[in-house]
């Protein structure tokens, strides 16, 4: 489970190419993950307003289970 900035949860799916979260249809693209990992750390959504799915985004890349303390 994951959480975003506002306190919404959701878990997430993968393929290849793309994450889907659970609580919308969207899909991420992974290289939108790829140029977000650039920019952490991250105080807010306001750095990846740029890509799909920030909040998404956000919420996964400043996991502590994902981040393990890098940044």
């Amino acid at each position: 489970m994951f959480r975003q900035l506002r306190g919404k949860e959701f878990t997430y799916t993968t393929t290849p190419k793309v994450l889907r979260p659970s609580t919308t249809n969207w899909q991420i693209p992974r290289n939108h993950f790829a140029e977000a990992i650039r920019l952490v750390p991250v105080a807010n959504t306001v750095p990846v307003q740029h890509l799909y799915g920030p909040s998404y985004l956000y919420a996964i890349l400043m996991d502590s289970r994902v981040r393990g303390g890098d940044w």
